[in-house]
Parts: C-alpha cells; structure tokens; sequence
C-alpha cells in the first residue's frame, strides 16, 4: 500500500507536464503564426517595392496608380486579417492595371526594364502565395489544436480563439477563361 501515494504523485506529475507542455505548444504555434504573418507583410513591402519601380518606369503612363499602392501600404499597417485580405485585393488590382497599360503600349512592354520589372513580379508574387501556406499552415495545426481533446481544455483555459487562415480573393478561385 506504500506505492499507491507514490503512483498518484507520478500521476500528478504527469498530467501536470503534459499540461505545460501542451500550454507551450500552444504558444510556440502563435509565434510561429506571428513569424509567418509577419513574413506575408515582408512579401507584400517587397512586392509594392518591385510594383512601385514597375511603376516608375510606367510613369508616363500612369501617375496616379503610384499614389494608389502609397495609400495601399499605409492602409495595411496594424490591419487585422480580413482587412489584409481586401488591401491585397486592391493591390491586385492595381497590378492588373499595370498590365493594361503594358499591353496598350508596345514600346513599354518590349523594354528590358519592364521586362525584368515583370519577371520580378512574378518572383514576388511566388514568395507571397509560399508565405500564405507557411502562414495557413501554422494556423491550421494551431485550430487542430484547439479542437483535439485533451488539448482542447488547455486552449479553452487560456481562452485561445480560432485563427483565420489568409484566404484567396473570390475572384481569384473563379475557373479562368482561356480564349484566343
């Protein structure tokens, strides 16, 4: 009977580390969506960087968009997700507007720099979509978390929510048309 007292503390002991280190996980998975989010925001300055000397170098075309992606850039400091999502939105939209332009003035498009411009775009625009999954991804194993029992209660105790994953814009899940 001396070893019922010493298995209860192992118990204890047990469940108590498993509940810090549950805890810890926990946090090292919001660190990790806050590393992540803040990679989405170095890919976005660099993209409205690039963006802003393909703009330069379209000037003659079109001034006012250069004034669009400034507004965009200070819109998008300390915005919550959703809002992120919409200013992204308006930036590709912005780029599309750049890519008009491109098409309806042959000497532009034909220039090196433009087509450099464009190549790092498209550069750009790789390093946002794989900043968004490593960003989705830590955000999903976090909401795993939180609805996988027993670690539910842990959550639940430290009133952790849902996070929201970076979502596509409607537009851009539409089939794409493909005619010439």
């Amino acid at each position: 009977m001396w070893w019922i007292p010493i298995i209860l503390v192992a118990v204890v002991l047990l469940v108590l580390f498993w509940c810090i280190a549950t805890a810890n996980r926990f946090r090292q998975t919001l660190v990790k969506i806050n590393e992540a989010l803040s990679g989405i925001d170095v890919a976005l300055t660099k993209r409205f960087d690039v963006l802003s000397k393909m703009l330069e170098a379209t000037k003659a075309f079109a001034k006012h968009e250069k004034e669009t992606f400034a507004q965009l850039v200070q819109l998008r400091k300390g915005m919550p997700m959703p809002e992120k999502i919409a200013a992204n939105r308006q930036m590709d939209e912005v780029q599309g507007r750049i890519n008009v332009l491109a098409e309806a003035y042959p000497q532009l498009r034909s220039s090196e720099n433009f087509q450099r411009l464009q190549h790092s775009v498209s550069d750009v625009e790789e390093h946002i979509q794989a900043a968004r999954r490593v960003y989705n991804a830590n955000v999903s194993v976090f909401n795993q978390l939180l609805v996988t029992f027993p670690a539910s209660l842990i959550g639940s105790n430290m009133k952790l929510e849902r996070q929201e994953f970076f979502q596509a814009d409607s537009a851009k899940r539409a089939d794409v048309p493909m005619s010439f």
